[in-house]
């Protein structure tokens, strides 16, 4: 045998391997401690000697002591050896089921873990002294049942556990009714007080069913039939309904006020992508009331709201509020509502103390972002795409590569000259094979290379144009783009014809580019004029009045906000009427002066 190593004083290990050690008990023999032998004939041909110590004759004599001590304690120990072989059966046959349904026998597993059921509830009800049938131990379910959602008595919590094993059978099989069956069974003996089930334990396996059914119907809207589709979206629906009655804080079974509200969020999550519009608004509803809030998202303003919000500082108020306030911008943006998103998201960024998950609050700045996009707010819209990029970032989100995407979209249309791929955070990314046509577009429109810019888009390298987001923002990416060309190809000239301007542009359009010139002098940001006959635009000097300016285009004396948008209305309405008042003169002087226009034009 290997060597021994001591254990304490009177024995020794010897280690057989990592698993098995066979430890020896050697009595410490003291010269002054007597042994008594005593010797027994065993046979006519051997003797059989036995050696005791005298605490061991000791514990003989007492043990052959008092006879009804003795059959007392002997009873205690069989009814102990009673239960514990009646879980070790009830262990065996679960495991055996699981056995069955990992090796594909799917209606043995589920015969097996029916099984278990009946004899937990058997070994309960011979416990209790019960012999007659009780009427909440049935093993059949009705969904139609007068005692909807009552707890079942009698199940332990190896029932609970192999009724959690058959709804997963049954959601693997398909099987949709007796799924709804399984699952309010799960829920009434889960909510039994003789299951004895903790509440996280609880909490973690109805979660875990609620991703099973929300998987399910994800998976099943690109690759099912619309019946399929439809039988699972009831399936689900049924699902939550009876998931919610059972934890409602007032009526449920098991009243459990934090398990109702997120699974409440996560039903309205899954009205979304149903685009169940109605049925979502009728819960984030009830999540308004449940948390105190107003349910009409107008109602106050944002100042008098923060005022409110204020006497609920705690981190557990502001989270619901702004997990809320995520499902009414996905809600408020799909109906295109604008009034009531922009509340709504003022709401949500108005909260303090609130810690919500970073994809919720990611889910919260992307919406704002393409809020602030519709609203042509590029720089507010490159802000929340940065911030939700690194929310989805931190939440290990592989969206946040499509918020970087809208980030380098938002700077384009900006005109920014800071490149998004500077920061450190996003700087990580750009060698993701999603983000190297971004940056190549990027590198395209600082450089005013048109040219790649265009074949960037017209190829859809990295698919870019595959983003719904993305396609209805290309107009404006051209346009910006087009004028920092224009603005650097006319720089030099005074005059210059508007098929060179066309030429620069990639052979667009002289119409378009008339436009792209019209819109610039209306805004401001060229000083000239546009020569429609002879195709030429003509640029004035820089603090150069204009020719005829009328009583109108006088300054009054008075001072004005160059910065605000009547301001610029006003300014541009008043280009505009120059701008006709050359045009009808140029019009008038139609005729032989047009020979002297064209040698001043650039050829």
């Amino acid at each position: 045998p290997p060597a021994p190593y001591k254990h304490g004083r009177e024995s020794t290990i010897y280690s057989i391997n990592d698993d098995v050690s066979i430890i020896i008990i050697l009595s410490a023999v003291d010269n002054t401690q007597s042994t008594t032998k005593s010797k027994a004939k065993m046979s006519d041909s051997e003797d059989y000697e036995y050696e005791y110590d005298e605490s061991d004759q000791e514990a003989m004599d007492a043990g052959s002591g008092d006879e009804e001590d003795a059959s007392f304690e002997y009873t205690d120990d069989e009814d102990n050896q009673n239960n514990d072989e009646g879980e070790v059966a009830l262990e065996n046959s679960y495991y055996n089921a699981k056995g069955e349904r990992d090796s594909g026998e799917i209606d043995e597993a589920r015969e097996t873990f029916e099984s278990v059921i009946r004899m937990e509830v058997e070994q309960n009800k011979k416990e209790a002294g019960v012999t007659a049938t009780h009427p909440d131990d049935a093993m059949d379910v009705e969904v139609t049942s007068s005692k909807l959602l009552e707890p079942l008595a009698f199940h332990g919590p190896w029932s609970y556990k192999a009724v959690k094993q058959l709804v997963k059978l049954h959601l693997r099989s398909l099987d949709c009714d007796s799924a709804v069956k399984d699952y309010e069974r799960l829920l009434r003996v889960a909510s039994s007080p003789d299951a004895k089930i903790s509440p996280n334990a609880v909490e973690k396996g109805v979660n875990n069913m609620l991703d099973r059914v929300a998987s399910l119907i994800n998976n099943s809207n690109s690759n099912s039939t619309s019946d399929t589709t439809s039988q699972q979206e009831a399936l689900a629906q049924s699902i939550y309904d009876l998931t919610l009655k059972a934890f409602h804080p007032t009526s449920g079974i098991a009243p459990n006020e934090r398990l109702w509200f997120k699974t409440n969020l996560k039903y309205g999550q899954l009205l979304y992508e149903m685009n169940e519009t109605a049925k979502l608004q009728l819960v984030i509803k009830d999540l308004l009331v449940s948390s105190g809030q107003p349910t009409d998202i107008l109602e106050g303003t944002t100042d008098s709201f923060s005022a409110s919000s204020a006497m609920d500082s705690t981190s557990t108020g502001g989270t619901h509020v702004m997990e809320i306030a995520a499902l009414q911008i996905q809600l408020y943006s799909r109906l295109k509502d604008t009034k009531k998103l922009r509340a709504a998201y003022h709401r949500a960024m108005s909260v303090r103390g609130g810690i919500p998950h970073p994809r919720t609050l990611a889910l919260i700045q992307e919406l704002g972002g393409k809020m602030h996009m519709s609203q042509r707010s590029f720089d507010e819209a490159s802000q929340a795409f940065f911030q939700a990029f690194k929310s989805y970032d931190e939440a290990g989100d592989r969206s946040r590569l499509r918020c970087l995407k809208y980030l380098v979209m938002a700077s384009m249309l900006h005109a920014s000259s800071i490149n998004p791929f500077d920061s450190h955070e996003a700087r990580a990314h750009r060698d993701d094979p999603e983000i190297v046509a971004m940056t190549n577009l990027v590198q395209a429109f600082h450089n005013d290379d048109i040219k790649t810019f265009e074949k960037i888009l017209n190829k859809n390298e990295g698919r870019i144009m595959d983003d719904e987001f993305v396609r209805e923002h290309v107009a404006d990416l051209l346009r910006t783009i087009r004028t920092q060309v224009i603005m650097r190809t006319i720089g030099p000239y005074t005059k210059i014809r508007l098929a060179k301007i066309s030429k620069s542009l990639n052979g667009i359009p002289v119409e378009d580019v008339e436009s792209l010139l019209v819109s610039l002098i209306l805004d401001g940001k060229l000083n000239g004029r546009i020569d429609q006959v002879g195709g030429v635009l003509v640029k004035q000097a820089q603090g150069v009045a204009d020719t005829g300016p009328s009583s109108a285009d006088k300054p009054s004396g008075k001072k004005v906000d160059v910065g605000s948008v009547e301001s610029r209305n006003t300014a541009s309405i008043q280009r505009l009427v120059r701008a006709l008042e050359h045009l009808t003169d140029s019009i008038s002087n139609v005729g032989p002066k047009t020979t002297f226009h064209q040698q001043q034009v650039m050829m």
